[in-house]
């Protein structure tokens, strides 16, 4: 994994606005009906997306999530053990306090969350079965890599934490075979995209989406909680070196007040506690800009990477290259220019139906964070 050695690198989250061909082509939850079809447009799209990346002058791309059409929910089709209840729903917990103190607001923009959510119910063993979806996408986001010059790339995967999060276990013992089963499954997804020669990056949008509601039970709770799923994802990462990994922790990419939303100084030590090369973290979020103020006394690791969000998805308002700059600055003189690489706070398209700003916009932040790297650049050089 590369440093910032003489400039300021760039990189983002991962999923992008999908384009229309590809969403009409497979409907929301559904598999393509016509596959052939389906993985001939995937392969150009993942080519143009990369593409688009590199022109912009990003220097460490992904395939945009074009293969998948969910950040986490994807894995639900690859693997064994869960039955999906429609029926049966559950409290959006992952909103914690937000959900009473913003009802109005939040079923407004979400009415779908008034009811709760469809129960994912683990009923059997936990397996990983479908290796074609992964496969397709990695050979597809190789092809494009060819065709361009960039850095390094990256490639994403769920975290435990975050897969079946609104999930029940019905058929393990107890929580930790549970969660360690779900880590063996995904173990299989994190070496095959380590051996594909890509970067692993792990997603974990939810350890810090329980904070609110277990912290209300007790904060022994959420620790309880979140080491054992930390524990569990180190499990998983097992053989690939740290150098190879990068873990994403956003506060939830949703449009909504985030109130609840962790304060980062109470979980930093848990996300650090992860094995992982660099740490991905939203930070142009204005309920969360402030906490830059955490490096002051806490240390990054030596050698390890932080990428801070320095755009956002939270607003269609393109940022200023000079405020991206800006930012970079700051977090460069607290953990070392050549430990900082320019990213963003989240995805821009949690799934195939969710677009957080108008893809015009999402280039135009891109263009912004490429310029801002610049401009930092030539204060910090």
């Amino acid at each position: 994994m590369k440093h910032s050695e003489h400039r300021i690198l760039t990189t983002h989250v991962g999923s992008l606005v999908r384009p229309k061909e590809l969403r009409d082509l497979a409907p929301p939850g559904e598999e393509p009906k016509d596959l052939t079809q389906y993985n001939t447009v995937l392969s150009q799209q993942t080519l143009d997306v990369v593409r688009r990346q590199a022109e912009l002058g990003i220097d460490i791309v992904s395939d945009g999530e074009y293969g998948k059409q969910s950040w986490s929910n994807y894995i639900l089709k690859r693997i064994s053990g869960f039955e999906i209840r429609p029926d049966q729903l559950r409290p959006v917990i992952w909103l914690g306090r937000d959900r009473e103190r913003f009802a109005e607001s939040i079923f407004q923009e979400f009415p779908r969350l008034a009811a709760g959510t469809i129960t994912e119910a683990c009923v059997g063993p936990i397996r990983y079965l479908d290796h074609s979806p992964l496969d397709r996408a990695l050979t597809n986001f190789k092809a494009a890599l060819k065709q361009v010059k960039v850095e390094e790339a990256f490639f994403t995967a769920v975290a435990p934490a975050s897969t079946a999060y609104d999930g029940v276990n019905e058929y393990y013992p107890n929580e930790h075979d549970y969660v360690y089963a779900i880590a063996d499954a995904l173990r299989e997804e994190y070496r095959a995209i380590y051996e594909a020669g890509l970067l692993l990056q792990v997603d974990d949008a939810v350890l810090a989406n329980m904070y609110d509601h277990l912290v209300q039970q007790s904060p022994e709770k959420y620790r309880e909680w979140a080491n054992l799923r930390v524990e569990a994802l180190n499990h998983a990462l097992t053989g690939i070196p740290e150098d190879r990994i990068r873990y994403h922790v956003c506060f939830g990419s949703w449009h909504v007040p985030h109130v609840a939303d962790a304060p980062l100084e109470e979980i930093v030590d848990l996300i650090l506690k992860v094995r992982a090369g660099a740490y991905s973290i939203e930070a142009a979020n204005v309920r969360h800009e402030h906490e830059w103020r955490i490096w002051e006394n806490k240390k990054l690791p030596a050698g390890k990477i932080l990428i801070p969000g320095v755009i956002t998805h939270h607003t269609v308002t393109v940022e200023h290259p000079q405020l991206v700059a800006d930012r970079i600055v700051r977090y460069a003189g607290l953990v070392g220019r050549e430990n900082v690489i320019a990213g963003s706070d989240c995805g821009f398209a949690q799934s195939e139906v969710i677009q957080r700003v108008h893809p015009t916009v999402m280039w135009a932040k891109f263009e912004s964070l490429v310029e801002g790297a610049r401009l930092a650049t030539q204060k910090l050089w």
